[in-house]
């Protein structure tokens, strides 16, 4: 049996037409050499390098000394000074060289809160009583802090006798953990984990006497701000449409989804192919809706169809998004100045060579 010259060139033109066309899919679908080198750096994030001092008094305008070393004024606003990490001591100088001072380990990241009430002492030449008891005790904390700050709670304590006395902190709720001070004047806690909570420091200050009235009891409390999460939409599933059949056992784990998630609202963003006719990217959207909607009964509030614009070929993104999420972005790869168009004259001629 011959075959015309003919026909031989048009089946060898056939065959480059296939390779040129798997040769262009291959490049469409390779990933650009440095996307793992960008990806990798976008998940670097600035650790921070200092922490924080955290500090106000009432009234202000009190000296601050770090490690001996002048630091400006306090304010009865909270003023923040920050320090790269280690040990320092940290003095305050009231009137009539009151003192009040700490020492704090100053962690990269983390903040020490203090606010401390001055209350001033006058001095008088009363006939010396026999006993110093009663005596004033008052314990200063913040307002609130965020979540995870360090807390300090402070006792002005107005103890004019000569013994020593026992300082004897509890602090709630049980989750509070003390990081330092227990037995003394001053305590830091931690406030990890304790977000839209209140933690109370309870201080019992006695003289060791053995009388009731010079056994004193002084509280403060600090509300924790709780830190906001913030939401984020999440890639479900993407994927070609080549056969809508194929295209419903992806749709069906979308539904399950959605079933299992009732706060979340499922994205379809769909994208038309570089020759697929005009609006096809809408009748794709709509026609994955209809079936969730219609078959698997997810109601048609909770579905949101998004023209996606067009990539080389029909192409479906699911995104599953929580309430309060900012919702997805289409990411077309192919401009509308770049799509061409077969005339459905030619598309017939090619099939039939």
């Amino acid at each position: 049996m011959s075959h015309s010259p003919r026909n031989a060139r048009a089946r060898t033109a056939a065959r480059l037409f296939a390779l040129a066309a798997l040769f262009a899919l291959a490049l469409a679908f390779a990933p650009a050499p440095d996307s793992a080198a960008r990806a990798k750096k976008q998940k670097k994030t600035k650790q921070p390098t200092t922490g924080r001092i955290e500090v106000s008094t009432n009234p202000g305008g009190y000296p601050i000394f770090i490690d001996g070393r002048p630091a400006g004024e306090t304010t009865d606003y909270v003023r923040a000074i920050d320090l790269e990490p280690g040990t320092y001591n940290v003095e305050i100088i009231f009137p009539n060289n009151t003192r009040w001072s700490h020492v704090f380990q100053i962690v990269a990241g983390r903040k020490d809160c203090i606010a401390l009430n001055y209350r001033p002492r006058t001095i008088s030449i009363p006939a010396v009583p026999v006993s110093p008891c009663p005596y004033p005790v008052n314990v200063s904390a913040p307002a609130s802090v965020n979540d995870g700050d360090i807390i300090t709670f402070s006792a002005d304590v107005g103890y004019a006798g000569a013994s020593a006395l026992n300082y004897t902190w509890t602090v709630s709720p049980p989750s509070a953990r003390i990081l330092s001070g227990a037995g003394t004047p001053t305590i830091t806690v931690d406030s990890t984990g304790l977000g839209s909570q209140r933690v109370t420091a309870i201080l019992v200050v006695d003289d060791g006497s053995g009388d009731r009235s010079c056994r004193q009891t002084a509280q403060a409390q600090t509300g924790i701000l709780k830190q906001e999460i913030r939401q984020v939409p999440k890639r479900f599933d993407e994927f070609p449409s080549v056969a809508f059949d194929d295209d419903k056992a992806r749709l069906d784990n979308l539904a399950v989804e959605l079933q299992n998630n009732p706060t979340a609202v499922g994205y379809i963003i769909a994208y038309a192919g570089r020759r697929s006719r005009p609006g096809h990217a809408d009748r794709m959207g709509t026609r994955a809706a209809d079936y969730l909607v219609n078959t698997r009964g997810i109601s048609r509030s909770r579905i949101v169809v998004v023209n996606g614009g067009s990539r080389e070929d029909n192409f479906y993104e699911l995104w599953l998004v929580p309430q309060g999420a900012e919702p997805p972005r289409p990411t077309p790869s192919i401009g509308a100045n770049e799509l061409r168009t077969t005339p459905p004259a030619s598309r017939s001629s090619a099939r039939r060579g």
